[in-house]
C-alpha cells in the first residue's frame, strides 16, 4: 500500500512482468454522463460501479452545487433532482479541479439552472480552450468574465434555444454540454457541427446515456442534430461498465509479454477507446510501418506510444493528434521527452509522433508524469520492458481517474517502492 502523503515522494519502478487477474475500473466517460442525467431526474436513480476519482468527484460536487441531491456509498450513488430548477442563487462556485469534462459539461447547464455561476479549476485546466462557449456567450448576450481567457470563469445570463454552429475539431465536450442543457428549454434547438467531427464516439455515448434517462436527440446525420425542447429527464438505475481507456494500459502490458486477465469489460461497448483492441492487432502483424490516426482516440496515444516504442523494427506514425497539446499536459511533448529519457526512439511532430520500435528500453533514469494520469500510467507500462529501474516523479497523478492503479499494478506483481529523493 502506497503512502497518501505524496509530497517530495517519487516511485522506483523495477522491470517485472505482470501476471494475474484484475477488475477494470468503471468508465469515467459514462460515469460523468450518468451522474449528470440522474441529477436532472425528479425521482431517485441508483448508479452502481462508481469510482470516486478526482474527476468524478468534481462532477458530483458540481451537480450538488447546481442543486442535485446525491447520497454516496461504497461504489454507488443515489441521485435525484432536488432544488435544481428553483435554486437560482447568483455566483455559486463550481470547482472543476482538473476535469475538462466537468467544466465543459456543466457550463451550459449552469446557464439553464441558475442565473449565474463561477467556474474554477486547477493545473492546466485553466488553459483548456473555451472559445466555443465564449462565441456562444457573445451571440446570446450572456455576460462573462475570465482571467485573460482563462479560469476562473464567471457567467451570468440564460442559455437560449435556437441554432448553434459548433466546430467539430476542438472537442466533442462542447457538443455534449449543449446536449445536456438544450432539451430543458421550452423551444427546440439545432446543432450543426462544422468541419470534421473528432472523438465522435463520445457524442454517441452521450446520446445513448441520455436516452436511458428519457431524453432523446435526433441525429439527422454526423453533422446535424435536432433537439426537442421541454423534455424531462426520468430516473433510471444504471451500472457503469469497465473503462477501455484505463484497460488499455494493461492490455498493452500483455502485448509486452505479460499475462493479465480482465474483468468488467463489455466487448460490445460503444466506447471509442475500444479501438485499442484493433490497434493491438495491428502490432501483431509483421508490418514494418504502421499509421495510427488519433483524431477519434486521442486518450490512447500515450499507451500506443509505449507499444510502438517496443515493436522492434517497426516505425509508427501517429497523426491528427494535435489536440493532445491541450490536455492535462502537452501529451505529445511529454511522451516524446519522457520516453526518450528511457531510451525510446521517438520524434515529436506538429500534430503527432514518429516512433521507431526497439526490443527493449534502457531505463536507469528519472521521468516525470507532468501531473498527467495517462503519462504516469504509460511510463509504468514502459518500465516493464526496461533493462533497469526507472524513477517516476508525480506518480500520484493517477488519482485523477484511476486511484487504485498502483494497487492493481502491485497485485499483478509489479515491483514498486516509494522513496524521498527530493529532500
Amino acid at each position: 500500500m502506497l503512502s497518501k502523503n505524496y509530497k517530495n515522494i517519487s516511485l522506483l519502478i523495477k522491470p517485472s512482468l505482470l501476471k494475474g487477474k484484475i477488475t477494470i475500473p468503471p468508465s469515467k466517460s459514462l460515469s460523468h454522463r450518468a451522474i449528470i442525467c440522474a441529477s436532472l431526474s425528479m425521482e431517485e436513480s441508483n448508479i452502481k460501479n462508481i469510482v470516486f476519482s478526482d474527476d468524478i468527484r468534481a462532477t458530483i460536487e458540481g451537480m450538488k452545487t447546481l442543486g442535485a441531491d446525491i447520497k454516496e456509498d461504497d461504489d454507488f450513488i443515489l441521485v435525484k433532482k432536488s432544488r435544481i430548477i428553483e435554486n437560482n442563487i447568483v455566483n455559486s462556485v463550481i470547482d472543476c479541479n482538473e476535469s475538462g469534462s466537468t467544466l465543459r459539461f456543466l457550463i451550459p447547464l449552469s446557464l439553464v439552472l441558475k442565473d449565474g455561476c463561477t467556474f474554477t479549476g486547477k493545473g492546466r485546466l485553466s488553459e483548456r480552450p473555451l472559445d466555443v462557449y465564449y462565441d456562444i456567450f457573445k451571440k446570446s448576450n450572456i455576460k462573462y468574465e475570465t482571467n485573460k481567457g482563462k479560469l476562473p470563469l464567471k457567467v451570468r445570463g440564460r442559455l437560449k434555444g435556437g441554432s448553434y454552429n459548433i466546430p467539430g475539431n476542438v472537442s466533442s465536450q462542447f457538443i455534449t454540454g449543449l446536449f445536456f442543457a438544450l432539451p430543458l428549454l421550452e423551444v427546440d434547438s439545432k446543432i450543426k457541427v462544422t468541419g470534421v467531427l473528432e472523438s465522435k464516439s463520445y457524442i454517441d455515448l452521450t446520446l445513448a446515456v441520455m436516452k436511458k434517462y428519457n431524453v432523446n436527440i435526433e441525429k439527422i446525420d454526423e453533422h446535424n442534430y435536432h433537439i426537442k425542447g421541454a423534455q424531462k429527464y426520468k430516473a433510471f438505475d444504471y451500472r457503469v461498465e469497465g473503462d477501455f481507456s484505463q484497460a488499455a494500459f494493461f492490455l498493452a502490458a500483455n502485448v509486452l509479454g505479460c499475462k493479465i486477465e480482465y474483468l468488467g469489460l463489455n466487448y460490445d461497448s460503444m466506447q471509442g477507446d475500444k479501438e485499442i483492441l484493433s490497434i493491438i492487432e495491428k502490432y501483431s502483424s509483421p508490418d514494418r510501418e504502421i499509421t495510427i490516426d488519433a483524431s477519434q482516440i486521442p486518450d490512447l496515444v500515450p499507451v500506443i506510444s509505449v507499444i510502438a516504442s517496443l515493436k522492434e523494427n517497426c516505425t509508427t506514425n501517429i497523426i491528427n493528434a494535435g489536440r493532445l497539446r491541450f490536455k492535462e499536459s502537452d501529451r505529445l511533448e511529454a511522451m516524446a521527452s519522457e520516453m526518450k529519457k528511457i531510451g525510446a526512439s521517438i520524434k515529436e511532430t506538429k500534430n503527432g509522433l514518429i516512433i521507431k520500435g526497439k526490443g527493449s528500453l534502457c531505463g536507469n533514469t528519472t521521468v516525470n508524469s507532468r501531473n498527467d494520469h495517462r503519462i504516469a500510467m504509460a511510463l509504468a507500462i514502459a518500465a516493464i520492458k526496461c533493462e533497469n529501474p526507472i524513477i517516476l516523479e508525480g506518480y500520484e497523478s493517477v488519482k485523477k481517474t484511476y486511484p487504485k492503479f498502483w494497487d492493481d499494478y502491485q497485485s499483478l506483481g509489479g515491483v514498486i517502492n516509494e522513496f524521498n529523493d527530493r529532500k
